[in-house]
């Protein structure tokens, strides 16, 4: 009998590529639950699930995660008793977040604890956390641990994640909900949201406008490449190793400054960079840098993609005609 994943954010960057994993491996019944949200085209969206809509495995079903009738949305999709609920569904964005803490707290924090208590009432098996290496916030001990104490957040963005994972420990002792926390580390690759800096670069670069860096170039950041996100995320979804409760760091394990980013992106285009040098940004951290080896030891996972190799995947990506990219 086919297993049934709810996946919130299911039609965005990287929800949209674990429908494709699972939607490939066969044997699961796969329930997409996404809003659309308007902080970038819809139709980018839409042409990234384009390809699953016809099939009778798949449900999409266009709500908000603090809908009160989602659960019986689900319910009716016929797809059996929900298995796994990933949820990647997020307010995105440091930046963003410092004017609208109060939006972001709404729906990372409440959203979160909502689908914590569907989770709860359905008697899901696992429930798998999208988190975020901004927890982290300042601290120059790197590479970075998983620690649940000391966290120092620097934006609302980086708070409000926080929170969530908290409320999700604490549903996992109360109700043996088995849950998954996951801390992505600056993920890029084809689908990624236009608003990131990779994307943006690329965008720039292309069109002869000047790249905005921010800062003199020497903050860093653990690229890590969609493939290998999605290869954790599958992985902790069949998770056994450790407690009811675990967080894990998915990262590429490695720390690149932005300078080293944009010559990378040049010698993949084989074009100069202008560059426009602006101010640095409040909430920005000064580098993020992932200790996995907690994820290979429980999770096999193994990131396995060089920055180079992905850079030139992402333009192989964004050199093709939109409605060829997938």
């Amino acid at each position: 009998m086919a297993r049934h994943a709810v996946i919130t954010g299911g039609a965005g960057f990287i929800g949209s590529h674990l429908v494709d994993r699972l939607m490939g491996e066969g044997g699961w019944n796969v329930t997409v639950v996404d809003n659309f949200d308007p902080f970038y085209d819809r139709a980018v969206k839409e042409e990234n699930i384009r390809p699953h809509l016809d099939d009778r495995r798949f449900r999409l079903i266009e709500a908000d995660i603090l809908d009160d009738d989602l659960e019986g949305r689900i319910e009716r999709t016929g797809s059996g008793p929900i298995d796994r609920i990933v949820h990647i569904a997020a307010k995105a964005g440091v930046r963003p977040s410092i004017a609208d803490p109060v939006g972001y707290h709404r729906v990372n924090v409440t959203g979160t604890l909502k689908l914590l208590e569907l989770a709860r009432r359905q008697r899901v098996a696992h429930f798998v956390l999208a988190s975020s290496s901004s927890v982290y916030g300042e601290d120059p001990n790197v590479p970075w641990k998983e620690r649940e104490i000391g966290l120092v957040p620097i934006s609302p963005y980086a708070a409000t994640k926080i929170a969530a994972e908290e409320f999700a420990r604490v549903h996992a002792r109360l109700h043996a909900l088995r849950v998954t926390i996951l801390r992505f580390f600056t993920v890029y690759g084809p689908r990624q949201r236009p608003d990131l800096a990779i994307h943006k670069f690329y965008q720039c670069i292309r069109d002869g406008r000047p790249i905005q860096q921010y800062g003199d170039g020497s903050t860093r950041r653990d690229y890590t490449y969609i493939d290998d996100i999605i290869n954790g995320v599958r992985s902790a979804m069949d998770r056994e190793a450790g407690g009811v409760c675990e967080v894990y760091n998915l990262g590429n394990s490695g720390t690149v400054m932005l300078r080293e980013l944009i010559a990378a992106i040049e010698g993949t285009m084989g074009r100069r960079a202008l560059i426009e040098v602006m101010p640095e940004q409040p909430g920005d951290v000064p580098q993020t840098y992932a200790d996995v080896r907690k994820a290979e030891r429980d999770l096999g996972f193994v990131p396995g993609t060089p920055l180079r190799s992905g850079l030139q995947r992402f333009q192989d990506w964004m050199s093709r005609p939109v409605q060829a990219r997938g």
